[in-house]
């Protein structure tokens, strides 16, 4: 029986074409910087974003945590939203690695505002309090139900950066999700970002990695820290190259899984077991059901009918679609979800 796995789009497997293209890579030592592929990874997505260089790593929390580390220090301060990745799921990283403080915003959505960013800002003078030295945005919005930033909403907040000599991360976690949906291409983001985290394992649907980007000396550094980390690796062009594949043929489809994913959102608005939908903008869904269920209650219900989500809280349930969500899983999906209506809770 097929399964509907609605967990997250980290979830998908490489396609037959990526794979035949990963087996063609060429390959070398890239601790010794001599993987071709890995060049030309790196050299392609800075070039996407405007950026001078970047660093292919395994994965977004390592990128996001080298880029912590590489802009703080002890004593200093990170800005983030409350539900951000780099606080909530990465494993306490902050502290562990860079030994940085973190001051945490009630954004709307995920989402912070400039307003909210100065107001966060340390007085210099004071010593009772760390030193603010960063912002980081995530774009987009994971615990925020995939909303994201516009380009004119990161142009203010930069300002704001600029203006108190911050620098500025972007957890692009499902960025090419953001520019898909506003419409927008990602030239600009160099000019308004320091370090950019590029996620290629989820809506890109390669099977691992994750590139860093920011100037020559912020890779330099950021390369020395990926060592220190264990993140050296060696023949990695094999899977750089399923990263390339997805950026020269995995963007342009992201709108189908925004499309699935405002499918799911109709019938869920329609549900009597579900109490609130947050807006869906990109592939994800978020939404909250009344007390017929709890969210670990209906993931077991969903089970049941060889559906995978994953539950986000004591009411919450999280949808993602992706490359693998077929229109055939999207249909059972959607009729599974009509069907429960007016059925008792388990």
């Amino acid at each position: 029986m097929l399964i509907t796995d609605l967990r997250s789009d980290t979830v998908t497997k490489p396609t037959p074409a990526m794979l035949a293209f990963m087996f063609k890579a060429e390959v070398g030592d890239d601790v010794y910087g001599e993987d071709p592929t890995v060049k030309a990874l790196e050299q392609k997505t800075a070039e996407m974003f405007e950026m001078e260089a970047g660093l292919f790593c395994p994965s977004g929390t390592m990128t996001n945590q080298i880029a912590i580390k590489a802009h703080t220090e002890p004593l200093t301060e990170i800005i983030c939203d409350v539900s951000s990745h780099i606080y909530q799921y990465e494993g306490g990283g902050i502290m562990f690695n860079a030994g940085a403080s973190v001051a945490l915003v009630h954004g709307e959505r995920g989402k912070l505002t400039p307003a909210q960013v100065e107001a966060h800002i340390r007085p210099l003078d004071n010593i009772h309090f760390p030193v603010t030295k960063l912002v980081s945005l995530e774009n987009t919005a994971n615990k925020g139900g995939g909303a994201y930033y516009t380009l004119a909403e990161i142009a203010a907040i930069s300002a704001v950066c600029r203006k108190h000599r911050l620098a500025l991360h972007l957890d692009g976690a499902r960025v090419f999700n953001a520019l898909t949906a506003a419409n927008e291409q990602p030239q600009a983001y160099g000019h308004y970002f320091d370090s950019i985290s590029i996620c290629l394992s989820k809506g890109l649907g390669a099977p691992v990695g994750s590139v860093l980007l920011g100037s020559k000396d912020f890779i330099k550094k950021s390369n020395r820290i990926r060592k220190a980390l264990g993140g050296g690796m060696r023949q990695a062009g094999y899977l750089a190259a399923a990263g390339l594949y997805a950026l020269n043929h995995h963007i342009e489809r992201l709108h189908e899984d925004h499309a699935k994913a405002k499918a799911l959102e109709e019938v869920l608005l329609q549900a009597d077991y579900v109490e609130q939908v947050l807006p869906v903008q990109t592939n994800i869904v978020v939404f909250k059901l009344n007390n017929r269920y709890t969210g670990a209650a209906f993931v077991e219900e969903l089970a049941r009918h060889s559906i995978k989500a994953t539950s986000f809280g004591p009411q919450l349930v999280r949808f993602v679609t992706h490359l693998d969500i077929t229109e055939e899983l999207l249909v059972h999906t959607l009729q599974v979800l009509t069907s429960l209506n007016g059925e008792r809770a388990f």
